[in-house]
């Protein structure tokens, strides 16, 4: 599939700011089932200072320095994309999952690269509920694709889809507490099950094109930014992308940006501002549009 993704945020200060400092995680990355065609990042005021890096996980970093005075903000960033459906070696989903921790198997190709995202990180810490949660679905010697696909369809049932519930800042114990989240939450949750036996799993940041209702047109700047994960798959060089919030593997409808421990690290927008405002408002709009 081809889409057009447009990313705008809006930053409205209630005095002026004569410094930020921003860093963004907004472009797609290339891999073997996505090709980035294009991409643009504007930024209004314009930047006295602007670049382009890689980062530790090898994804795409924007900097800016916008050093005008301005009480407005604008960032939108546009991209150019072609997604395909991840293949999967069906042999090494069906290895038991025990084979799949890095820590038991340094030896395994790819153990080297998996090992830090078996690790507690920030946003994933290991709790004691995430464990027991987990090892319903991780029996001994159960195929690493299946139990995934379990724990991916409990997290579904057991765990309401509910943005009032939790807030960019929630951790992985305030989601069992309130059984409830949004799609941050949630993978979130599943890292740190997964992590806690000893599995590699990644956060993913990016985007899912969404369908409207039958018979009804796309409503422009519905789409949001989306999280999922992806399990580390030995012997195939494979990581299986799963999405806990739709109950499904993430298929040609994703558009993947970045990935990291968890969302501190791949967070699409995060800065700094020196200003005397004592209040600000945040306005983000995010179009995945289908192309020809």
């Amino acid at each position: 599939m081809s889409y057009r993704v447009s990313h705008r945020t809006e930053y409205a200060y209630d005095d002026v700011v004569s410094d930020s400092l921003g860093v963004a995680h907004l472009v797609p990355r290339q891999l073997p089932w996505q090709e980035v065609h294009s991409h643009s990042l504007v930024i209004d005021p314009v930047p006295g200072d602007v670049s382009q890096q890689t980062d530790y996980f090898g994804n795409a970093l924007s900097y800016f320095h916008v050093t005008s005075g301005h009480e407005q903000l604008v960032v939108e960033a546009t991209s150019d994309v072609t997604t395909m459906t991840p293949w999967y070696d069906q042999a090494a989903l069906e290895a038991p999952w025990e084979s799949a921790r890095p820590f038991a198997a340094p030896e395994t190709p790819g153990a080297w690269a998996a090992t830090e995202f078996a690790l507690e990180s920030p946003g994933a810490r290991h709790v004691l509920a995430a464990h027991d949660y987990a090892a319903a679905s991780l029996a001994p010697g159960r195929p690493i694709g299946e139990a995934v696909a379990e724990l991916m369809s409990r997290i579904h049932a057991d765990f309401d889809y509910d943005p009032t519930a939790t807030t960019v800042t929630s951790t992985v114990a305030d989601t069992f507490a309130k059984r409830a989240g949004v799609c941050q939450d949630f993978a979130h949750l599943a890292l740190a099950c997964l992590r806690s036996h000893g599995l590699a799993a990644r956060y993913v940041s990016g985007y899912l094109a969404t369908d409207p209702p039958p018979g009804k047109p796309r409503v422009v700047g519905a789409d949001a930014s989306h999280a999922w994960l992806a399990v580390w798959v030995p012997g195939s060089g494979d990581w299986l992308a799963v999405d806990p919030t739709n109950d499904q593997r993430a298929g040609e409808r994703y558009v993947t940006v970045a990935w990291g421990r968890d969302y501190g690290d791949v967070a699409p927008l995060k800065g700094v501002i020196f200003t005397e405002a004592t209040k600000s408002t945040l306005r983000v709009a995010v179009d995945v549009a289908p192309q020809g």
